[in-house]
């Protein structure tokens, strides 16, 4: 297996990682065996959030008593030092542990600092003094915060989304992180579901030595997948070249990445997934998008109040409600047997 190291952390690991959000759909017993299966597999790092329900609870419940054997990184959505040491004991609980080899400032609006108002950076220094936390990271989703952490020098780890469809600035963030020593993780390497061929994103992130892939995994099928990859790595051939630059071109500009920092919507709107649709029928069965709930979860579009607020939270800068409407436009075409361009 092809392996990663983090930068200046020392951690070593296969280059197929564990993104443990999807574990939040299945049940402790079914997460546990998926989780083991993905160890015994040779996969030793496990990426979870506090904000991901009960997805640290299912990572503590797998590797307690095998603690040592696994790197587990994981984050903190707080905003201000008190909910930073709410959020980092509960996540120790969880974890069923002493320490979190990884603790990431999850997405945050702006790249926190010593001495800064929010406290925030004190407190993981003050954290990894205590030795709860071994490395400190942080995640974005914002180009401008993400190259603010690198320059900063204050992070060791930076996860970032990044796969085929990256644009030139995202590579050139990449590049810079290697040039940093500071280990680059890849979030939403098959972009949020959009991407369908795991073959051509694994050969794509392959050619980056330096970075880490985090797969989200919630079924047997989907970890076998990733696991065979690791035996046989897939080689970047003409024949994945060119399904790449297919989906580059059919997915290039303004699209839905899925995110969900939109949400929530006042009305309920599920923007995260609405706001794709086009491009999910496009490139999935669509049985399970045209069922009842799924022209239930639609139809909410209709009662958008243009409030704006889901665009003003975009980190990709989308103006979400008039895509949203494109959506709506373009499923309402396909239920009428229409095609969508």
């Amino acid at each position: 297996m092809q392996t990663v190291t983090l930068g200046k952390t020392g951690i070593t690991t296969g280059k197929n990682a564990f993104g443990a959000l999807p574990i939040q759909r299945i049940s402790d017993e079914e997460a546990v065996s998926l989780l083991r299966k993905a160890y015994d597999h040779g996969i030793t790092f496990y990426d979870t959030a506090r904000l991901y329900t009960d997805s640290e609870h299912k990572v503590g419940l797998a590797f307690e008593g095998m603690r040592e054997n696994v790197f587990i990184a994981t984050k903190t959505g707080a905003q201000n030092e008190e909910g930073f040491w709410k959020d980092l004991e509960t996540s120790l609980e969880n974890l069923k542990t002493d320490y979190i080899d990884i603790y990431q400032f999850h997405n945050p609006s702006f790249c926190p600092k010593p001495g800064d108002e929010s406290g925030l950076y004190d407190a993981a220094v003050k954290a990894k003094e205590q030795g709860k936390i071994r490395h400190i990271g942080i995640t974005n989703h914002r180009l401008a915060v993400a190259h603010e952490a690198i320059d900063s020098g204050l992070y060791e780890t930076l996860q970032f989304p990044f796969c085929y469809l990256a644009t030139d600035k995202d590579v050139e963030l990449v590049e810079k992180c290697e040039k940093a020593k500071m280990g680059f993780i890849a979030m939403k390497a098959l972009s949020g579901g959009l991407i369908t061929n795991s073959a051509a994103a694994y050969a794509y992130l392959a050619q980056y030595e330096h970075v880490l892939p985090i797969w989200g995994i919630q079924k047997e099928s989907e970890l076998d997948e990733f696991l065979s990859y690791g035996e046989n790595p897939p080689a970047m051939t003409p024949e994945l070249a060119e399904w790449i630059a297919r989906d580059r071109k059919e997915l290039a500009g303004d699209f839905c990445r899925g995110c969900g920092y939109c949400m929530p919507c006042p009305v309920g709107i599920e923007i995260n997934t609405c706001a794709r649709m086009s491009l999910l029928l496009r490139r999935s069965p669509s049985a399970g998008h045209l069922s009842p709930a799924g022209q239930e979860m639609m139809r909410k579009i209709e009662n958008c109040l243009h409030c704006n607020q889901c665009k003003g939270k975009c980190p990709y800068g989308l103006d979400t409600p008039a895509l949203l409407q494109r959506n709506l436009q373009d499923y309402y075409n396909v239920l009428s047997g229409r095609t969508i361009v």
